[in-house]
């Protein structure tokens, strides 16, 4: 019994430094398997929607992660729709973000620009000339969003016309190449959580009749082309894709999901990314226990190149994916939000920061960049 014990303790000493150890993504070496996952925080509230000092520190605090992919950066003002969201549009925003990178990279950090257009869940009130919000079809959500002058609700968005889808194609690769210079060592496409790419693959949200409407061929039309456009900037082994099969907004979703995203996950095999990130809004419990509400089984057969999971995941969990191969690299959101040093906390199994939920948005340093380290 006693030699039982300790023979699992060496198999589970195994599977940590597995998770600890080092990953090579495309030509990137990664310190560990751990991914810092992009957090909307709204803290860039300035004229120029540009990140600052205080952005780059929050960053640097956290680059033991093996890599990090920002906040998503709007590409465009059309894609606004977040107040204090940094952009990537323009030389302002640019100069805000090589700040970024300047700090991660002296932490000896990799980086990710993730690349960002809300589609409809913005307001008048936040786009250039009080225009309506573009979607893919002109469907309003649920719920309110925050502008200069309160709370509004949503909005019905105008459908892009066919001019505009290209135009916004140009933004993206735009927005890549912007992020180049800015020093990214990469940049992740959002395809996720009903945004302006997801919206065109959902058939809830397509009602198109044009070549971006009706089959699963014509709905990933445009994830494609945005996705050559960024390839054509960065190589497609410096271009990732974040994409969320499982995750349905309210009046967002599909009839037949296992389909549409196994159809696009299946080509994205023939670009040779740097990875696929899948999105799951699940609890801890359900991912403890491996119950059938994950999508990443379904997925992980399909896709053969590298796969980051997101999502409910504890330090067991984690090591438990990787060990099995459901993933390659894990992605944590809130526990990086409360823990900028969560890996050396996982090495020594220290104790956690708790979140302060009252100031994941706007706030200033308060919650953003004051929790306390290990060594504190």
């Amino acid at each position: 019994m006693i030699f039982g014990v300790k023979h699992i303790k060496q198999d589970h000493k195994f599977i940590m430094e597995e998770l600890f150890q080092t990953y090579q993504l495309s030509d990137i070496l990664l310190k560990n398997r751990f991914v810092m996952a992009p957090l909307t925080r709204r803290r860039s509230e300035n004229e120029h929607l540009a990140a600052d000092e205080m952005v780059a520190q929050y960053y640097a605090q956290r680059a033991s992660a093996g890599l990090i992919i920002s906040e998503g950066s709007q590409i465009s003002p059309e894609g606004y729709g977040y107040t204090g969201s940094p952009g990537c549009y323009s030389e302002e925003q640019i100069a805000g973000w090589k700040k970024v990178t300047k700090a991660v990279h002296e932490k000896e950090g990799k980086i990710f620009l993730q690349l960002w257009h809300v589609g409809p869940f913005s307001h008048p009130l936040l786009q250039p000339g009080g225009q309506l919000p573009l979607a893919a079809s002109a469907i309003k959500p649920e719920g309110e969003v925050l502008t200069q002058e309160g709370h509004k609700t949503y909005v019905t968005p105008r459908a892009l016309t066919e001019d505009e889808i290209y135009q916004t194609v140009e933004d993206f690769g735009q927005a890549a190449s912007n992020a180049k210079e800015a020093g990214f060592d990469g940049v992740e496409i959002h395809g996720a959580h009903a945004y302006i790419i997801d919206q065109f693959i959902r058939d809830s949200t397509n009602q198109r009749t044009d070549d971006f409407g009706g089959s699963v061929e014509n709905r990933a039309r445009f994830l494609f082309l945005v996705l050559e456009k960024v390839i054509e900037a960065w190589g497609a082994g410096k271009t990732g894709i974040r994409l969320s099969p499982g995750i349905v907004k309210p009046g967002f979703d599909d009839s037949n999901p296992e389909k549409v995203y196994g159809h696009i996950i299946e080509r994205l095999n023939d670009f040779n990314l740097a990875y696929l990130h899948l999105s799951e809004m699940i609890s801890e419990d359900v991912r403890s226990n491996q119950t059938e509400s994950s999508i990443l089984p379904f997925y992980r057969k399909i896709y053969k190149g590298t796969l980051i999971s997101c999502g409910g995941y504890t330090k067991q969990s984690a090591i438990q994916a990787v060990e099995n191969g459901d993933a390659d690299l894990i992605a944590f959101g809130k526990l990086f939000i409360s823990n900028p040093d969560l890996v050396e906390r996982y090495k020594v199994n220290a104790s956690l920061n708790i979140p302060d939920k009252s100031t994941f948005y706007h706030g200033g340093s308060k919650g953003y960049t004051d929790y306390p380290f290990l060594e504190q």
